[in-house]
């Protein structure tokens, strides 16, 4: 598969007539994505789902070539996010543009897909009601409201009714505090305190003395990329929050196999997270995918939510090629995913035909040792989560 990166970011904006029908033998999926930079661990996951898809299922489907042409944004340069789209749709002519680590690079580029009448899969952006801003963006990875207005509801449900917040000061992160809350809120629970850090080079130490002091029975923890997770839980523990009884809860990339749970080792047990995959699932489909990782990215670390939210949109549109015999078109291609059903790794998923973000289980994980390894058990389901 050719890498191909952005040569020139000051490429005039290219017109966009034709840009969703192939006159070849050529389906082109332009990828946005972090693949250098603070958020590359949100971004070099699409990469290798992709790839995982493409070497179980070959580089054909409905007589087409499938090409996959990538485009490094480094997550949070949303000039350079919509600048790639107008060079993918322009002149490459892709006929769907997928990936967005992080909601601002969704939101820059939605206008493109919209004028281009291209279809664009989000494969990570998690803010809750995106998918509203073009009627050609789709979601394959969850929505924020699917993940933590629920777990505030189990939460508040299993007895752990005082939790302190701690969340990243942008978009995403009052997003998630504030659908804990509602969900806590409603199971009747209390957040009885809050706290929001940087984005960037946040220190988690004198937050989280003010948690303990505060003694609440958990805090609530969610922050954008997986080495806030060792971060966070490297403070928790050393600050002894852990012995004094106070449950770390958070969303579930802040206990990712790697590096978070090899990072910390032991000091990552008992952390309780929601997320909507985990490696330890005991499904046909993830067996099946575990293996095909592996062959495929033997020199990568273990697979995240992230990998299997691409490894599913490749699916998926292959699956929409073949249904529309390899003669796609944007709102063609749009009608065929809204409402398609997949059997994905994680579970059963759907795209809900009037949102069109995805409907699936959320798993409550605990990290516990089994067999000698640490992993995200499951301890919990909450079964087919709609989107808001």
């Amino acid at each position: 598969m050719k890498l191909k990166t952005l040569a020139c970011i000051g490429l005039a904006f290219l017109p966009f007539a034709g840009a969703h029908a192939q006159g070849d033998d050529t389906i082109r999926i332009g990828v946005i994505a972090a693949l250098t930079g603070p958020f590359v661990n949100i971004g070099k996951p699409f990469e290798d789902g992709i790839k995982t898809w493409m070497a179980q299922h070959g580089d054909k489907v409905a007589g087409k070539k499938i090409e996959i042409l990538y485009r490094d944004d480094g997550g949070s340069n949303v000039e350079l996010s919509k600048r790639a789209a107008q060079e993918l749709v322009g002149r490459e002519k892709v006929n769907f543009l997928i990936g967005f680590s992080l909601t601002p690079s969704a939101l820059a580029v939605a206008p493109v897909a919209t004028q281009g009448k291209v279809p664009m899969i989000v494969m990570n952006a998690v803010t809750t009601g995106i998918t509203a801003k073009s009627p050609y963006m789709l979601r394959t990875s969850m929505t924020m409201q699917q993940m933590t207005e629920p777990f505030g509801d189990w939460t508040a449900k299993n007895k752990i009714g005082k939790v302190y917040s701690l969340v990243t000061d942008y978009s995403t992160g009052l997003d998630a505090e504030a659908r804990f809350t509602k969900g806590l809120t409603a199971g009747g629970g209390k957040v009885v305190g809050s706290a929001r850090v940087p984005l960037a080079n946040p220190d988690y130490s004198p937050f989280v003395q003010r948690i303990k002091d505060q003694k609440p029975d958990a805090v609530f923890f969610f922050a954008p990329g997986v080495e806030d997770g060792v971060g966070m839980l490297k403070a928790y523990s050393d600050k002894g929050l852990d012995k004094a009884g106070i449950k770390f809860l958070g969303v579930g990339d802040m206990t990712s196999d790697t590096p978070t749970l090899e990072a910390l080792g032991e000091r990552a047990l008992g952390a309780v997270t929601v997320l909507n995959y985990s490696t330890a699932l005991d499904n046909e489909a993830n067996k099946a995918f575990l293996k095909a990782y592996a062959a495929a990215n033997p020199n990568r670390p273990a697979p995240t939510f992230v990998t299997v939210a691409a490894y599913d949109t490749m699916g998926m549109i292959y699956e929409t090629i073949r249904k529309l015999d390899g003669k796609v078109t944007g709102d063609q291609a749009v009608k065929v995913l809204s409402g398609m059903k997949w059997n994905s790794p994680r579970g059963p998923i759907s795209i809900d035909p009037k949102s069109r973000d995805i409907v699936q289980n959320m798993y409550i994980r605990e990290v516990k040792k089994v067999n000698g390894k640490l992993v995200n058990e499951p301890i919990g389901v909450l079964k087919d989560v709609m989107p808001e």
